[in-house]
């Protein structure tokens, strides 16, 4: 059974050469992120505490918070791009990001070379890959442009690419950090749906968002997250009209 549990979990980043800050107090608020801290002649920043929260297969939640409120910094988490700082972190299931699109591409490789190149980055089997790489490639509608290196491309074809592999097969828990646009308005209404059908296959989505809307649409529940911590959390409805009311 698909499941996130995180109990009591911290998460400092120490601030190396620090020396040059000068702080009046030993701890020190940010306007948006969390707390610095400063012990002897070390600064750490509190980008996340006291994090405590379980998912189940079929849970939609959405993140909403400030910048700097530790969004992103909790997906990276989940995926196990960061390590607590203390506390305890238990996930079951395979897990697929769509907040690094083009991880693991290079712009000397042709576009069909880094589809491959990206599913192994992500990682697919060779087996997989190789069964998958003509409907990542239709999926695209670069057609001959796959044939030359990606240095060519455009900003919105290099996102096709990368797209096509992020969006591709059938993961337990899919982390996404907000939605962006892929390009001409025929191909982001496609890509849209695409997208919409990983959702519904995943088994469980942790989506960051400063739209409303699309958390309502897509997510069960959802975090409010301030300064690092979890400021509320619950049915999605509930949590933005409380939201509404205090920001």
């Amino acid at each position: 059974m698909t499941f996130i549990n995180l109990n009591n979990v911290h998460l400092d980043f120490p601030i190396y050469n620090a020396q040059s800050f000068s702080l009046r107090h030993s701890l020190v608020k940010a306007a948006t992120g969390g707390i610095m801290k400063r012990k002897k002649d070390v600064i750490t920043v509190s980008a996340l505490k006291n994090i405590t929260f379980s998912l189940q297969c079929g849970d939609r939640l959405g993140l909403i918070g400030h910048n700097g409120s530790g969004k992103t910094t909790l997906l990276k988490l989940l995926a196990g791009i960061y390590t607590p700082t203390a506390g305890k972190i238990q996930t079951k299931g395979k897990i697929s990001t769509l907040f690094d699109i083009l991880l693991g591409s290079q712009d000397d490789m042709t576009g069909f070379e880094n589809l491959y190149l990206s599913s192994i980055t992500r990682g697919k089997s060779i087996v997989e890959t190789k069964r998958s790489l003509k409907e990542m490639a239709n999926f695209t509608e670069l057609g001959d442009y796959l044939h030359v290196p990606m240095r060519t491309y455009s900003s919105g074809m290099k996102l096709r690419v990368g797209f096509a592999v992020a969006t591709e097969g059938t993961p337990d828990i899919l982390l996404i950090d907000e939605i962006f646009g892929t390009g001409d308005q025929n191909f982001v209404e496609k890509s849209s749906q695409r997208l919409k059908d990983l959702i519904n296959r995943s088994g469980i989505l942790v989506f960051s968002s400063h739209s409303k809307e699309l958390l309502r649409q897509l997510c069960n529940k959802v975090m409010i997250l301030e300064h690092g911590e979890i400021k509320a959390m619950g049915e999605t409805e509930e949590i933005l009209s409380f939201y509404d009311a205090n920001h």
